[in-house]
């Protein structure tokens, strides 16, 4: 069965050396408190940009941000990611707005056996 040309033309890209590292990262399995929160606000940005059709120079303008900075939150690079400018930064691009943190208290505890 042959491929489609559009799907040769994403597998080409994806392969090309120079691309490497350039997808998004995923949320890793056994993620932290702070990972989550900093994973949900870099949703939050890539999701403004994707909705206003901005470009990343555009979004660099609006943030304040190198290109570097920039895409380590739009590829959601956490540990490249300080939470203070990731703070400032979502706080910026939505402003005037409040960012809150809820606590929920996990009912799945694991019990240590010895």
């Amino acid at each position: 069965m042959p491929r489609d040309k559009e799907f040769e033309k994403i597998l080409q890209e994806a392969e090309d050396p120079k691309n490497i590292g350039q997808g998004s990262q995923a949320l890793p399995r056994n993620a932290t408190s702070l990972q989550k929160a900093k994973y949900k606000l870099c949703r939050q940005l890539l999701s403004y940009q994707i909705k206003n059709k901005l470009t990343d120079q555009e979004m660099r303008k609006k943030t304040n941000l190198s290109q570097t900075e920039l895409e380590d939150i739009l590829f959601y690079r956490l540990g490249k990611v300080n939470s203070e400018v990731l703070i400032e930064t979502v706080s910026r691009v939505f402003a005037p707005c409040e960012i809150e943190i809820i606590v929920k208290e996990s009912k799945n505890l694991h019990a240590r056996t010895v």
